[in-house]
């Protein structure tokens, strides 16, 4: 089997391209990948509980909380202590974060959009079944 043709391997190798090219546009704003959807993540007027945020991202809680702890460090959010709930926490974009969040928005946007001028709205439909039943298959334990 040549490894190049794995659908694994091509998904792999494309996310981490998608990944190198989020994170070198996000480094000219200072900022990364992470801290792009972290912020997109988090609605931007009523705030959006802590531990939903990981949840949004695909991440674990564990892992998520140094994403946050650098959030909070570069301004772009301030925690506040759930109302309805004294356990959790709420987390709210600053402006800074707000201004942060709009450019993470467009940077996806422009992706998107130059995507779509490259292929075909077939072949874009196809990727999205593809992906989607490779997710159902996954979920539904049907692989492993």
């Amino acid at each position: 089997m040549v490894k190049e043709a794995t659908i694994d391997h091509i998904l792999r190798t494309t996310w981490q391209a998608i990944a190198r090219m989020y994170n070198e546009e996000g480094a000219k704003f200072g900022g990364s990948m992470a801290i792009g959807f972290a912020l997109l993540s988090i609605d931007k007027e009523i705030g959006t509980p802590s531990s939903s945020i990981s949840a949004k991202m695909g991440m674990e809680a564990t892992s998520f909380t140094r994403t946050l702890k650098t959030l909070e460090e570069k301004g772009l959010i301030i925690k506040k202590k759930n109302p309805d709930d004294g356990r959790g926490v709420l987390v709210y974009l600053t402006e800074l974060g707000k201004e942060k969040r709009e450019l993470s928005k467009n940077t996806v946007i422009k992706f998107n959009d130059i995507i779509k001028q490259n292929i075909t709205t077939e072949q874009l439909n196809t990727f999205f079944e593809v992906a989607e039943t490779i997710n159902e298959l996954i979920a539904s334990k049907k692989i492993f």
